[in-house]
């Protein structure tokens, strides 16, 4: 499940630049509770997958220098004879991109 802090980590470090309002590296890495080596980690995953990010000085905050989408969608099933049970179908974080700040709960389906 390293792979899904991962994701909820990158996603919220996306939202933080979207909106202009991460603050200095140290600040952005007290506010997600990481450290200051894997938010620049994190920044360089944004770069692999062609995000143009930027740092103003004056401003104290990440951005993106060219429009920037990011959406991550995690599809988890348990099959086995009897019947299939949904955990997560869909958007993850769905919740956090309309202001809720429990990223953990997304859509749990539990259905059979």
């Amino acid at each position: 499940m390293k792979t899904i802090k991962n994701l909820e980590r990158l996603q919220q470090l996306h939202l933080l630049i979207a909106e202009e309002r991460t603050g200095s590296p140290r600040e952005l890495s007290r506010r997600i509770g990481i450290s200051e080596r894997l938010v620049f980690s994190l920044i360089d995953q944004l770069k692999s997958l062609s995000a143009l990010v930027g740092y103003d000085r004056s401003r104290k905050t990440y951005y993106y220098r060219e429009p920037f989408q990011l959406r991550i969608s995690i599809s988890v099933s348990i099959v086995n004879k009897e019947q299939t049970t949904e955990l997560f179908d869909g958007s993850y974080f769905e919740k956090q991109l309309k202001g809720s700040s429990d990223l953990k709960t997304g859509n749990q389906l539990l259905a059979s």
